[in-house]
């Protein structure tokens, strides 16, 4: 038998013990910080299948494609921030995603990987980051980042 507090639970906001984040270079053209932003949140759906909810379906019964179960949060930050998260994000082994400014003149998948292929590590010229991971270890990951204006 359900009572008045199971609805209230039933109710109660959802509060995720994971974040989904996603970090930008501060001096990216509009057009970039979207694209960005999309190819790195798309790195964590394909590999992370926890991070995907059921599919949607409206009144009519159509059907559409599942999207990541919470929220993602857009930080931004300095070069320097972006290379002290991505040593971070490394150093916590937390599921993540890069892409650095060679991608914006390659034209095909293949050619993406080859140029972050080409460039070490320590010199990757990063413009954005995604991480998923317990909130404690984003939350760290991210320190000196500042939320997305």
């Amino acid at each position: 038998m359900s009572t008045e507090n199971d609805a209230e639970n039933d109710l109660a906001p959802i509060r995720f013990d994971t974040k989904i984040a996603v970090l930008l270079r501060e001096d990216l053209e509009p057009w970039q910080r979207l694209n960005v932003t999309a190819f790195l949140v798309s790195g964590l759906g394909s590999e992370l299948p926890e991070v995907v909810g059921e599919g949607y379906e409206d009144a009519d019964g159509v059907p559409y494609l599942p999207m990541f179960r919470q929220p993602v949060l857009i930080f931004e930050g300095t070069k320097e921030t972006l290379r002290t998260a991505h040593t971070r994000a490394l150093s916590r082994a937390l599921p993540r995603a890069l892409f650095t400014s060679d991608l914006f003149t390659t034209g095909n998948d293949r050619d993406n990987r080859a140029a972050v292929r080409a460039v070490g590590t320590g010199e990757l010229d990063l413009v954005g980051l995604s991480v998923y991971g317990p909130r404690n270890a984003v939350d760290k990951v991210l320190k000196g980042a500042r939320m997305h204006r």
